[in-house]
C-alpha cells in the first residue's frame, strides 16, 4: 500500500500494524484513543492500513528562521516548558532552520535511543540476528547454554507471548527457550545421554551488570543471557515491571525445567561456566532481526534492549561488551559518520543515566541521517519511532486534552522522561507536505502531564504552518 504526502510518495519502511483505538499499548490502560484523522494528505495514518512515514520534501520551499519565530512565539512562552533548548532542521538535508540553545548540551533522557540504534544499524545489518546456544560441554555429560546478548529470548509457549504495542507475527516472534530445549533433548537423546549437568556462559559481556541509576524497574540487570526480559512475571504488560535479581541464573533455570519436560534428567542446580571454543552445538535459535528489535525498542522505549543493543554495537565495532565500550562504540560511529559530537556525554545505551548530555541539535543532525537517501540502513530508527497519538509511547499523547490532537498521524518522535525532564525528538510534515525533524528538551518544575502538552502544542503547531 502507498501514501502520499503533498502528493509525494511516502517510504512505507517498517511498517507497524494500526493499533486499535481506545486502547494504549505503551501501557495496557484504555484511554480516549486519537481522534479520527481529518482528510489531510499528509496524514501519515492510513485508517485501512498500516502506518507508514514520509522521508521525503514537500513542493514548497522549507520554513524559514524567521518564519518560525513568528509562527511559534507564542507556544515557546508556556510556562510549563521550564528552560527549553530546541533545534528544528530541514529532514532532508539536516540544515539547522530554527533553534534557541540548540547547541548548548541538555539532558536527553530516552532521547539517548536514537544515538544508540542509529550507530547500532551503522554498524549491523538490520536484517542481523542475536543467537542463542547450546553446545557441548567441558567434560562428560556436560552441557552449556551461551547467552548471546538477547533479552527478547521467551520462556513462554509463543501463543501466550505478547509485547505491549507491537503485533508478533512471523517476524516479531521472538527466540523461543522450549524450541531450543527440544532442539538440545534431540541431539542428547540422539547421542544416548539421558542426564546431564547445565552451565551458563554469561562471558559474552564485561564489566558491572547493573545500570549505575538502576531501580530494578525501568531496566533489568545488563546480561546477556535472560528470558523475557527479566521479568519476574513474564505476561507483566506493566511499564515498569519487576525484575528478578539474577537474570541469567532465572534462564537457565527455565532451560533446565523444559529440558527435563523432555525427558533429559538435569543434575543439581545450574552453575555459571565457560563454553570452550569450537565447542560442538547442540541447539541455537535467533532473535527478531536487529531491525525487528529497534522497532520495538523505540516504540516501547524499552530500556533494557537499548543496553543489549548498544552492547551488540559495541562487539561489531571490537569495543568490550561494556557501557563503556558501548558508549565509545556510539559516539566514535556517529563522528563517523559526520554528527557533530561536542557537547555529547553518555554514560549508558538507555539514557536512564541523569548525566547524560546531548546537544537539541546533535539530535536534530541524528534523525536527519537517518532519513538521508545516502543512508537507507538508517531507516528503521525513523520507521520505529511513536506515531503521535498512536503507537508505544506517543499513544496517549496528542489528544484532545493537549490541544495538539491536529498533528495525531502526522509525528513520529522518541520520548524522554526523567524527574524535571521532558523531551522530544522526531519527525513531522509541515502545512507543505515537507518533512522536518526536531528536537524539544525541556527541564522543569511542572507536572508532567502540562510539560508534555506545551511540548506537543510547539510540534502540533510545526506541523500547521509553512512557516515562510
Amino acid at each position: 500500500m502507498a501514501l502520499t504526502a503533498g502528493g509525494l510518495l511516502l517510504d512505507p519502511g517498517r511498517a507497524l500494524a494500526q493499533p486499535v483505538p481506545g486502547t494504549s499499548h505503551s501501557s495496557g490502560k484504555a484511554s480516549p484513543g486519537p481522534l479520527p484523522a481529518p482528510a489531510d494528505p499528509r496524514r501519515a495514518v492510513a485508517t485501512d492500513g498500516p502506518v507508514l512515514v514520509a522521508t521525503v520534501a514537500g513542493t514548497g520551499g522549507p520554513p524559514t528562521t524567521q518564519g518560525l519565530q513568528r509562527d511559534l512565539a507564542a507556544v515557546l512562552q508556556d510556562r510549563s516548558l521550564g528552560t527549553l533548548n530546541l533545534a528544528v532542521a530541514d529532514g532532508v538535508t539536516g540544515q539547522l532552520l530554527f533553534g534557541s540553545g540548540e547547541n548548548t548540551p541538555a539532558t536527553p533522557a530516552s532521547t539517548n535511543k536514537l544515538l544508540t540504534t542509529v550507530a547500532a544499524l551503522a554498524l549491523i545489518p538490520a536484517d542481523s540476528r542475536i543467537t542463542t546456544r547450546v553446545v557441548q560441554g567441558p567434560g562428560a555429560g556436560e552441557i552449556t547454554l551461551v547467552g548471546g546478548g538477547d533479552p527478547t529470548l521467551t520462556g513462554l509457549p509463543l501463543d501466550q507471548y505478547r509485547i505491549a504495542g507491537l503485533p508478533v507475527d512471523q517476524d516479531t516472534a521472538p527466540a523461543s527457550m522450549a524450541d531450543l530445549a527440544r532442539q538440545t533433548a534431540t541431539a542428547l537423546k540422539a547421542a544416548g545421554t539421558p542426564s546431564v549437568k547445565l552451565n551458563f556462559d554469561t562471558s559474552l559481556y564485561s564489566g558491572p551488570v547493573l545500570h549505575p541509576q538502576n531501580d530494578s524497574t525501568n531496566i533489568a540487570a545488563v546480561t546477556p543471557l535472560m528470558v523475557d526480559e527479566g521479568r519476574i512475571d513474564p505476561r507483566s504488560q506493566e511499564e515498569a515491571p519487576a525484575r528478578v535479581f539474577d537474570p541469567a541464573g532465572q534462564a537457565a533455570d527455565v532451560f533446565a525445567a523444559l529440558l527435563q519436560a523432555q525427558g533429559i534428567t538435569v543434575q543439581a542446580k545450574p552453575t555459571a561456566g565457560t563454553a570452550g571454543p569450537g565447542a560442538k552445538v547442540l541447539g541455537q535459535v535467533r532473535s527478531p532481526t536487529m531491525g525487528r528489535l529497534i522497532d520495538r525498542l523505540l516504540t516501547n522505549s524499552d530500556n533494557t534492549l537499548a543496553e543489549a543493543v548498544a552492547r551488540q554495537a559495541a562487539i561489531a565495532d571490537h569495543q568490550p561488551a561494556s557501557f563503556d565500550g558501548a558508549v565509545k562504540a556510539v559516539t566514535d560511529t556517529l563522528s563517523r559518520l559526520g554528527v557533530p559530537m561536542n557537547g555529547v556525554v553518555l554514560y549508558d545505551g538507555s539514557g536512564l543515566h541523569t548525566g547524560d548530555l546531548i546537544p537539541p541539535l546533535v539530535l536534530a543532525k541524528v534523525l536527519a541521517l537517518a532519513g538521508s537517501p545516502q543512508h537507507p540502513e538508517l531507516r528503521p530508527v525513523l520507521t520505529g519511532m511513536p506515531i503521535a497519538g498512536f503507537t508505544g509511547t506517543l499513544a496517549n499523547r496528542f489528544g484532545a486534552t493537549s490541544g495538539a490532537q491536529s498533528a495525531a498521524g502526522l509525528v513520529r518522535a522518541k520520548t524522554g522522561s526523567l524527574s524535571g525532564v521532558n523531551t522530544l525528538a522526531g519527525t513531522v510534515v509541515d502545512a507543505d507536505g515537507r518533512v522536518l525533524v526536531f528536537a524539544l528538551m525541556t527541564r522543569t518544575t511542572a507536572g508532567v502531564v502540562d510539560a508534555r502538552s506545551a511540548v506537543d502544542r510547539i510540534v502540533a503547531r510545526i506541523a500547521a504552518c509553512g512557516c515562510r
